[in-house]
């Protein structure tokens, strides 16, 4: 038995993920190149394994949350554009320009203090069309020439994020257009005015799936990238992604119970006739929500679907496995993907903790090699 699958463990298929990035990539106008979204250790499928496989098949551009990621990226030997979508403190930019990181500008304050530290940086402006959270209001046509004013700033491109491009209702595709006539506006209004807005990108996940292609020189894949959806929502392009994680893990021990007997803390599992308890070896350290077994969760063993029970623990919880007789310690149970012909998807395990896959994979603990 491999060490790494030994307990707990998370399994990618690279052949998928080349796969959707494909997909994604001709799915956009032409002219417009996919960045791929790596946040959050490639929401929870490796930023080593993805990063290195994407950049191998010709990805140039990869987006991060944090500074930390985008030099866990460098520390790889990721070579291509690394954007830093949030905000990294000032005090910080020797280290942007050490890595050859690209910093978002998240208002004109944090442009300013950026400059200020006299060093020569490669900067994405981000623009607040309307989820305001982030940006320099589009509309803010002072904010724009005083930060174009700063030589310090090398300004590479200017973005923005759409906040219901999720949504196929008609009030929410009514702002997503507005948000874009907004964006375009202040693009077009720097050009009239001798300012290069150098690279652009306001198309997300949803704003692929649910928007004609964009004029623009990125998309930001994330969720899409690896093949499900936030929440399996209708969208209003059909493409054909596939799933590229599976989360697995070992039976460590199968007990029989009699009725009336309890299991796990609080005794919260009390069996009402003869069942087969098994304990899987993993648990909410793990990154599972600890709610998942009275939220209905189940998990498949030999190919058949099997509920959890009780609580679930920090490392280990327990699974009903009455209607699999066989089932034997050292079994792998599949709480994400494929067993036998059967699957259960990340949008369905997301669906039962009432979340979204982007939090429930994300999620997934460090502990849990990628294999």
């Amino acid at each position: 038995m491999c060490e790494e699958m030994s307990r707990a463990w998370r399994e990618v298929d690279l052949d998928a993920l080349t796969h959707n990035a494909q997909v994604l990539q001709g799915a956009l106008a032409p002219g417009c190149r996919l960045m791929a979204v790596v946040k959050a250790d490639a929401y929870g499928h490796g930023a080593f394994s993805v990063a290195h496989r994407l950049e191998a098949e010709g990805i140039q551009a990869f987006a991060v949350a944090c500074l930390a990621e985008g030099m866990d990226l460098r520390r790889m030997g990721i070579r291509g554009k690394i954007l830093i979508l949030g905000y990294t403190p000032q005090e910080e930019a020797p280290l942007l320009c050490r890595w050859q990181l690209t910093q978002t500008v998240v208002d004109e304050h944090h442009g300013q203090a950026l400059a200020a530290q006299g060093l020569p940086l490669a900067v994405h402006l981000a623009l607040d069309t309307g989820m305001h959270r982030l940006g320099i209001p589009a509309k803010d046509h002072g904010a724009l020439e005083r930060l174009y004013a700063l030589p310090q700033l090398r300004i590479e491109g200017v973005f923005s994020h759409l906040c219901v491009s999720d949504s196929l209702e008609a009030e929410d595709m009514a702002f997503t257009r507005l948000q874009l006539e907004r964006f375009y506006g202040a693009v077009r209004w720097l050009r009239g005015h001798g300012y290069d807005p150098g690279e652009t990108h306001i198309q997300a996940s949803y704003g692929i799936w649910n928007l004609p292609p964009q004029p623009c020189t990125w998309a930001r894949a994330g969720i899409a990238l690896y093949g499900v959806t936030s929440d399996g929502s209708p969208t209003a392009r059909e493409l054909d992604l596939r799933p590229a994680l599976a989360l697995r893990a070992r039976v460590a021990s199968v007990r029989t119970l009699v009725p009336g007997e309890g299991a796990g803390y609080g005794l919260a599992f009390r069996a009402e006739g003869p069942v087969r308890l098994a304990a899987v070896t993993i648990g909410y350290a793990d990154g599972l929500p600890r709610d998942l077994p009275v939220r209905g969760g189940e998990a498949l063993l030999r190919g058949r679907r099997c509920p959890m029970v009780g609580r679930m623990c920090m490392d280990q919880l327990l699974l009903d496995v009455t209607g699999v007789p066989e089932a034997a310690p050292g079994d792998v149970v599949t709480l994400i993907g494929a067993d036998g012909g059967k699957r259960i998807r990340a949008e369905e395990l997301a669906a039962r903790c009432g979340t979204i896959t982007n939090e429930l994979l994300s999620r997934l603990g460090q502990r849990l090699p990628v294999v």
